[in-house]
């Protein structure tokens, strides 16, 4: 890693969260209507999905501390390997325990690949510049997953419209992310630089021994920090909320266009729209923050995106849902580089996936419980009911920004005091 500089970091962090993300993309359309198309309840469907949120919340913190004390190359081959043989086993899954078996996989790859290719770039990064800004550089990451969702989604509908093999088509697009998640294996093993690291025995038995010690001293700054509290809990609100717009727009659009087909198809299109969307929001957001804030405008769009995911629950019509959801993906994508921008903040380099795992680790579970909850209203009510409950819940977790709009607050007033008394 010392021998890259910060564009070098930036060039090599945004090949690889293109290919991290672009089999995303490709299953967005499609994830939540194959189980359905295969006959599962939306119940069903909830407990199948919260299996990796589970998993991630026994594995989060581990996986993470392990990251900071063995290395962040050795984490993502790993998760590497694992999503190639959890998408695998959803491509052939065809009842609930073989679909929660492939979830529990994927939440194993989760906990295993959330914050090493992150923490890696800022390490990196201010390695080459201590004074480095680096909400450009995550900013651009975001704006670069989007991108890549967006084509990958965009792609997945023209399959799916297309059908060009017989039998399922729904089919083709998982086993094209499958061949991406093999040549993003392959990028990592080749663009990722860490400084050498001992790999005899005794080395990562001591590595792995390290690990309890950084989660506790990761989870000691959690408890001494307010505002690392704050944006921790602000992510287990908007991981609740997630499915929402994420897991039940598909079925909402389904509703409203006669069929998990004619959905599929419309989703590639409209997904893909979509992350341009969020990719639009996370480029233009760096600029508007430095008038208003980071964490004054972290707070903002968690109210615009729940006020659009209450839209979509309300609105009648298919293009009134399809204007509300491409709304709610502009705010999304332009809250996240700010968010962990907050978070980047409040830690130092060795500490800095642990902390970014606390993060998942709320989200993941909060996430699966949010998936359960939203899906069993759903059932019991309408999807339309269950996305109003998750866009209000979003949207309830803005004051928990208020610590660190504060902290931001009195950095400028010291930054401005330091340079009158330079001036003067």
């Amino acid at each position: 890693m010392s021998t890259l500089d910060a564009r070098s970091a930036r060039r090599r962090y945004l090949a690889l969260t293109a290919l991290r993300w672009l089999p995303v993309g490709f299953l967005m359309p499609i994830f939540v209507l194959i189980p359905l198309s295969r006959g599962l309840s939306l119940t069903e469907i909830g407990f199948v999905f919260a299996a990796q949120g589970l998993v991630v919340l026994a594995l989060e913190l581990p996986t993470g501390g392990l990251s900071d004390a063995l290395g962040r190359r050795p984490l993502l081959l790993l998760a590497s390997v694992v999503a190639i043989v959890s998408m695998s086993l959803f491509t052939i899954a065809d009842s609930a325990p073989l679909f929660v078996a492939a979830m529990v996989l994927q939440g194993i790859y989760r906990a295993l690949d959330s914050g090493p290719l992150e923490a890696w770039f800022v390490d990196a990064t201010l390695a080459a510049d201590p004074n480095a800004e680096i909400e450009h550089g995550l900013g651009r990451g975001t704006a670069v997953l989007s991108v890549a969702i967006a084509v990958g989604a965009l792609a997945s509908g023209g399959l799916v419209a297309l059908h060009p093999i017989a039998g399922d088509p729904l089919i083709l697009p998982l086993l094209v992310a499958l061949g991406v998640h093999a040549l993003h294996l392959a990028a990592v093993a080749v663009l990722m630089i860490e400084p050498p690291r001992p790999r005899h025995p005794e080395a990562i038995a001591a590595s792995v021994r390290a690990v309890p010690g950084v989660i506790r001293e990761g989870l000691g700054l959690l408890r001494s920090s307010r505002v690392l509290l704050g944006l921790v809990l602000v992510e287990a609100f908007w991981g609740f909320s997630m499915p929402a717009f994420e897991s039940l727009f598909p079925i909402r659009l389904s509703e409203l266009v006669g069929g998990t087909d004619p959905a599929a198809a419309i989703m590639g299109p409209v997904g893909s729209a979509a992350w341009f969307a969020s990719a639009a929001g996370a480029a233009g957001i760096v600029v508007a923050s430095r008038r208003i804030g980071v964490a004054r405008s972290a707070a903002l769009l968690r109210i615009v995106q729940g006020a659009t995911v209450v839209a979509m629950g309300l609105i009648a019509g298919p293009v009134g849902v399809v204007v509300a959801y491409l709304a709610s993906y502009t705010a999304h994508g332009a809250s996240n580089p700010m968010h962990t921008t907050l978070l980047h903040r409040q830690v130092a380099g060795s500490y800095r996936t642990t902390v970014l795992s606390m993060n998942s680790m709320v989200s993941q579970p909060a996430g699966a419980l949010g998936t359960i909850t939203l899906a069993a209203l759903a059932d019991g009510t309408s999807v339309g009911s269950a996305m109003v409950v998750g866009g209000i819940i979003c949207a309830l977790a803005a004051p928990l920004y208020v610590p660190a709009w504060r902290q931001e607050r009195e950095r400028r007033a010291a930054a401005e005091a330091d340079q009158a008394a330079v001036a003067a």
